[in-house]
């Protein structure tokens, strides 16, 4: 108990130094896990899936063997994205992790102040995560990510650095994992033009249990607790629930919620499903297959694939 203290007290102090604004690189935020995504999110306490580098940089201390997994997710129009993480152990020194995360947005018309079609552009980011993971104590963990993030629109670019910190908190015996982890702290090296612009900052907290009588994990995660609310209680609107049901020992099934997003697409008085996901896991040989689903409601869907194997 004297560890979960120790995190919410740096969770407590995190907040109240650091504030949530308008900012850049918004690729960051997307999921790029197909099983991430199908729950909703709901990750932050994950410890076995190299993916978790991308939301919790302590997660990758429990990872076994020489992890990797490719991830596609095809966006709205001819958005698209793709990444790749991958993490191994170096005797004595603890576990390193590697990613890269890329968005394309298509090309697009250039044209001049008359109107007058002059040519095609196009516009991606791309950011490059190394991370690290150790014991801090008895099944509490600690990582680090170091980023560093470049976009590119037509002739205009900019880049900056990052840093991902992490905690992690498990309790075997009730398989019961804690997390927590503050994403994007950093600054913009060189902007578009002379205004310089903040990077999305997110701090998460979350929690997962599997269940011991039958094979289920459930998990909640509070995300963007540094954003600015009209009252405390606000602060945690932006909470994603996440479920995965072991079918077999081969098909999983997820499910996933995620609040704010229902909120924010919510166009009159109907959301449809916007907020809700689903998607499917399969184990062949050595290798897993994912997918995830999530919708936008009225605007579209997300469909997520990817692939993960060990060696």
């Amino acid at each position: 108990m004297k560890r979960i203290f120790l995190i919410l007290v740096i969770f407590i102090s995190a907040i109240s130094s650091l504030s949530y604004s308008q900012n850049t690189y918004e690729f960051l935020k997307l999921d790029m896990s197909p099983r991430a995504a199908a729950m909703g999110g709901s990750f932050v306490a994950n410890n076995d899936d190299p993916d978790v580098i991308f939301y919790n940089p302590a997660g990758l201390s429990m990872l076994e063997n020489n992890p990797v997994s490719f991830s596609f997710v095809k966006h709205l129009m001819d958005i698209n994205l793709a990444s790749v993480s991958f993490s191994t152990e170096f005797n004595d020194l603890g576990r390193f992790g590697g990613a890269i995360k890329y968005i394309n947005y298509g090309t697009f018309d250039e044209a001049d102040e008359f109107g007058n079609r002059t040519g095609e552009f196009g516009a991606g980011e791309l950011a490059l995560i190394v991370g690290y993971a150790n014991l801090l104590d008895a099944n509490f963990y600690y990582g680090a990510n170091v980023k560093f993030i470049y976009s590119r629109i037509a002739d205009r670019s900019s880049n900056a650095i990052a840093a991902d910190i992490g905690l992690h908190y498990t309790i075997p015996e009730q398989f019961l994992n804690f997390g927590f982890s503050i994403l994007n702290l950093g600054t913009q090296v060189s902007s578009y033009y002379n205004l310089k612009e903040e990077l999305p900052l997110d701090i998460t907290i979350g929690v997962s249990k599997r269940l011991e009588r039958i094979p289920v994990r459930l998990s909640l995660d509070f995300h963007r607790l540094n954003q600015d609310r009209e009252n405390f209680t606000q602060r945690f609107k932006a909470f994603t629930i996440g479920t995965e049901i072991n079918l077999s020992k081969v098909l999983t099934l997820r499910l996933g919620y995620d609040n704010e997003r229902r909120s924010d697409l919510k166009i009159g008085t109907t959301a449809g499903i916007a907020g809700f996901n689903i998607g499917l896991g399969a184990k062949i040989s050595e290798y897993n297959f994912n997918y995830g689903y999530s919708s936008l409601g009225l605007v579209g869907a997300l469909h997520r694939v990817g692939i993960s194997t060990s060696f």
